[in-house]
C-alpha cells in the first residue's frame, strides 16, 4: 500500500499506472478542470470545496470514490454506492455501521491515506477527498480525478453531506435528509422530556484506556442539537479528535448518563461494561450508580460520523433514553 507522501520513486510508478488503466478513460481520468468522461457525459459543474478551492465535476458522476468515513456515509445517504473506500478507524472495511451497504465495495485506503494505484484502478470521475491536506496527495488525486475536500476544519457533517450533495448531483436529497434529522432530532427532545436537558458523557474505551469525546466532533455537535450538557472538560474544544483521562480524573465523565464507544467487533466486548464497573473508579460515577451507562459502537459514536450516522445516534439515544 502506498503511502500518504508517495514521494521519490512512487512517482513513475503512479505515472505508469496511470498511463496503463485509465489510457481509454482519459477525460475520466484528467485534472479537476476537465469535463467528466464515459460516466457524466461532457456537462460540468463548478464546486467550491470546503477550502475554497473550484473544481469543476461532473455533473452526474457514476463512478465515485469515498476517501473519508464521512464521504461514504454522505455518499451511502444520497443513494449512491461508491466505487472505492478508505477503511475506517480501527476498521478492515467500512465503519462498522456501515458495513452492510458497503459490502463488496473495494478498499482503496485507509485513515491515514488513499492507495494512489488502488484509487486509480477504480476509475473514478470524481474523488470526495474528506479532509486531506497534504498538497502532494492531492495533487496525485487531481491526476486522476476531479478531487474535492468535503470536510472543513470543523468537520461539521451536516456541510459536508450539503457539499458532497451538489458534488453528486443530488443537492435536493441532502437537503430532505437533514429536513428529515431535524424532524426526528426534535421529535426525540421532545420525547426525552425532562431528560432532555440532562448532562451526557460520552467516552471511547480501547487498550490504552479510556479518552473523552470534547467539542469540534461530530457526536458533540449530535447531542447538542438535542439540547443535552456535557460534565467537565467537555464543554472544551479538543485539540485531537479525543482525549485521554486517567481513571483519578474519571469525574470529568460524571454525568448523568454515559455512552461509552468501542471499536470492537460486535458481541466482542459484550463483558466490556461488567469490566469497567470492576473498576473502583467507574463504579464511584453517578451514571453507573444509577445504571444509566451504555455501550455503544465506537465506530458510529466516536468517529468521524456522518449524516446515516447521526440518524443512528437518535435511534440509539431513543432506546436508552426514552421509557
Amino acid at each position: 500500500m502506498m503511502s500518504l507522501s508517495c514521494r521519490g520513486t512512487a512517482r513513475p510508478v503512479v505515472a505508469a499506472v496511470l498511463l496503463a488503466g485509465c489510457a481509454p478513460l482519459l477525460s475520466a481520468c484528467g485534472s479537476g478542470e476537465q469535463d467528466a468522461g464515459s460516466g457524466g457525459g461532457s456537462r460540468t459543474v463548478r464546486i467550491t470545496d470546503a477550502t475554497g478551492a473550484k473544481v469543476r465535476v461532473p455533473a452526474a458522476p457514476r463512478r465515485v470514490v469515498a476517501l473519508s468515513e464521512m464521504d461514504l456515509d454522505s455518499a451511502l445517504a444520497l443513494g449512491v454506492e461508491p466505487v472505492g473506500l478508505a477503511a475506517g478507524r480501527g476498521q478492515q472495511g467500512a465503519p462498522g455501521y456501515l458495513a452492510e451497504r458497503a459490502a463488496g465495495i473495494p478498499v482503496v485506503g485507509a485513515v491515514t491515506g488513499p492507495d494512489i494505484e488502488k484509487v486509480v484502478r477504480a476509475r473514478p470521475d470524481v474523488i470526495l477527498a474528506g479532509q486531506t491536506a497534504d498538497a502532494q496527495v492531492l495533487k496525485q488525486l487531481r491526476d486522476i480525478a476531479p478531487t474535492v475536500v468535503t470536510i472543513d476544519g470543523g468537520k461539521d457533517w451536516k456541510k459536508s453531506l450539503q457539499l458532497t450533495g451538489k458534488v453528486l448531483g443530488k443537492a435536493n436529497a441532502a437537503e430532505k435528509f437533514l429536513a428529515d434529522y431535524g424532524t426526528k432530532a426534535a421529535a426525540l427532545k421532545k420525547d426525552l422530556g425532562a431528560q432532555a436537558g440532562a448532562q451526557v458523557s460520552v467516552a471511547r474505551y480501547s487498550a490504552k484506556g479510556t479518552a473523552v469525546m470534547q467539542q469540534g466532533v461530530f457526536i458533540s455537535d449530535v447531542l447538542k442539537d438535542l439540547g443535552f450538557r456535557r460534565p467537565g472538560v467537555q464543554n472544551d474544544k479538543g485539540e485531537g479528535h479525543s482525549t485521554p483521562i486517567s481513571d483519578e480524573n474519571l469525574k470529568e465523565v460524571d454525568g448523568d448518563w454515559l455512552f461509552i464507544g468501542t471499536l470492537a467487533a460486535a458481541g466482542r466486548d459484550a463483558d466490556l461494561l461488567d469490566r469497567l464497573t470492576e473498576k473502583p473508579a467507574y463504579r464511584q460515577l453517578k451514571a453507573v450508580h444509577n445504571r444509566q451507562v451504555t455501550t455503544v459502537d465506537g465506530s458510529k459514536w466516536t468517529s468521524l460520523g456522518g449524516a446515516e450516522a447521526a440518524l443512528s445516534v437518535l435511534g440509539d439515544i431513543r432506546k436508552a433514553m426514552v421509557k
